[in-house]
């Protein structure tokens, strides 16, 4: 990885980050992918913190009081023994907000890059994807949001280790939406403590598949490689779309169906004809013709100027 930092601190920054489906499919807290949905900031110091924020939850994007992105900012700094210049955000978001599509993710990787840049902290790309990571606590989405692609990721010791494909496959992936939305640390605990030996190899095997998948462009693997036995069924409670989008996998062009994240979202991959009638199928099968479903497909990640 190399390093994302500009030569001169003072001038404006741009920062383009995907939304990101983590948890893909059985790949608890190890695999995340990329979704051209994005969180768009273009920064300038200021003599004064603000920020003007436009597209979904643009009066939640636009607070300064426990804005993650800004605190995480400061943070970083405070840590590096730097005092941080102040900051005028202009963003513009695409991503949904406590939907499990890597919102906390991208502003969390948002502040530490804002940091290394404003803070001239010379960081390389290990070392903000270590710190951003370390401060999500789990690298799937953080990962996946930096690098792009479906990307797998490690915590091992002092290092993230990373392996990234799928960049350039063409396959869609839409996402269903229902109204309310589900804090992770809510969802975590809705899983158990331990997991029988059958459920953890049906889990090993699937994610195997998921990968091969992913770099040799098999769509025709999805439907069994996204099966979960680790975290999906326990979230259904709390994530009632899930089990009425399931059995679309299958049908004319959709190859698999899962959570997106922690939900509660789901999140469906097609071929690369999207059928047009789908958004109306998914309506259909969650009874509920109000249902947000957002078309979209694979990000290459986050793009810096």
């Amino acid at each position: 990885m190399s390093a994302l930092t500009t030569k001169d601190p003072g001038k404006p920054y741009h920062l383009r980050l995907p939304a990101t489906s983590a948890n893909l499919g059985p790949g608890f807290d190890a695999l995340g992918l990329a979704m051209a949905l994005y969180l768009t900031i273009d920064t300038t110091v200021a003599d004064s913190f603000h920020i003007d924020a436009t597209g979904r939850n643009a009066d939640l994007c636009a607070k300064l009081e426990d804005n993650l992105i800004l605190t995480t900012y400061v943070d970083v700094l405070a840590t590096a023994g730097v005092m941080a210049p102040r900051l005028h955000l202009q963003l513009q978001n695409e991503i949904p907000l406590g939907m499990g599509c890597g919102s906390s993710g991208s502003a969390l990787l948002a502040g530490v890059l804002l940091a290394n840049h404003f803070g001239n902290l010379g960081w390389n790309g290990q070392q903000i994807l270590r710190e951003a990571c370390c401060r999500e606590g789990h690298p799937d989405n953080v990962a996946a949001c930096y690098l792009g692609g479906m990307t797998a990721s490690s915590v091992r010791e002092d290092s993230v280790i990373t392996a990234t494909c799928g960049e350039r496959l063409t396959w869609g992936l839409t996402l269903a939406l229902p109204a309310g939305s589900l804090a992770t640390k809510k969802a975590r605990a809705l899983l158990p403590a331990h997991y029988s030996r059958e459920d953890a190899v049906a889990n090993i095997q699937s994610t195997a598949l998921l990968v091969a998948a992913f770099a040799q462009g098999r769509g025709d693997l999805l439907r069994t490689a996204m099966q979960d036995r680790i975290h999906q069924p326990y979230r259904m409670k709390a994530c009632a779309l899930l089990p009425l989008l399931l059995p679309l996998t299958g049908n004319p062009g959709v190859l698999g169906v899962a959570l997106s994240g922690a939900g509660p979202s789901v999140l469906i991959i097609t071929e690369d004809a999207v059928p047009s009638a789908l958004p109306a199928i998914v309506r259909q099968a969650a009874g509920d013709q109000s249902l947000e479903v957002l078309q979209t497909r694979i990000s290459p990640g986050i793009l810096e100027a």
